[in-house]
């Protein structure tokens, strides 16, 4: 078999075509399956769009749905994690009212990453940047002040 992976659409084309050919919507489910395997649409699926095309819808793109669009919150988001960066997916997904899914999904657009038990962005800030330069500064100087022997202990000092 192909790498080819049909789309919704191409397989809704396919069901015209079977549609026009005579076929039944048992028919057309089975040559979809031997062709696709696991890909192919469910006979449910495969009956009521020959509904459709009985009815004379061919449109095979699918229909804005009614209903208001979900807006999700990302500052309640991170006022959240600001209060507590060490909660867990789960936890925030209580808090909120949503489902942990969905804090995975903001948490990557937030570019927001668990290290260590905390959430942390993924990318550093100029200024987080700057400090890491400067703490690595202030000990590169501190090496360079006090040698190597300066930090052993001999064990024999009283």
């Amino acid at each position: 078999m192909s790498s080819f992976e049909p789309n919704k659409c191409h397989l809704r084309e396919l069901l015209i075509y079977f549609f026009n050919l005579k076929k039944s919507a048992a028919d057309a489910h089975r040559l979809l399956v031997e062709t696709y395997d696991d890909a192919a649409l469910s006979e449910r699926s495969c009956r009521e769009w020959f509904q459709k095309f009985k009815n004379g819808e061919f449109d095979v793109e699918d229909k804005e749905r009614s209903g208001r669009p979900k807006v999700y919150k990302d500052a309640e988001l991170e006022a959240l994690l600001d209060e507590d960066s060490c909660q867990t997916q789960k936890e925030l997904a209580l808090i909120l009212g949503v489902t942990q899914q969905t804090i995975s999904y903001r948490l990557k657009s937030l570019e927001m990453i668990q290290k260590q038990g905390n959430w942390v962005p993924y990318e550093l800030k100029p200024r987080n940047v700057e400090r890491r330069f400067f703490t690595c500064e202030i000990l590169l100087a501190r090496h360079k002040r006090k040698g190597f022997l300066h930090r052993i202990v001999t064990g024999d000092e009283k």
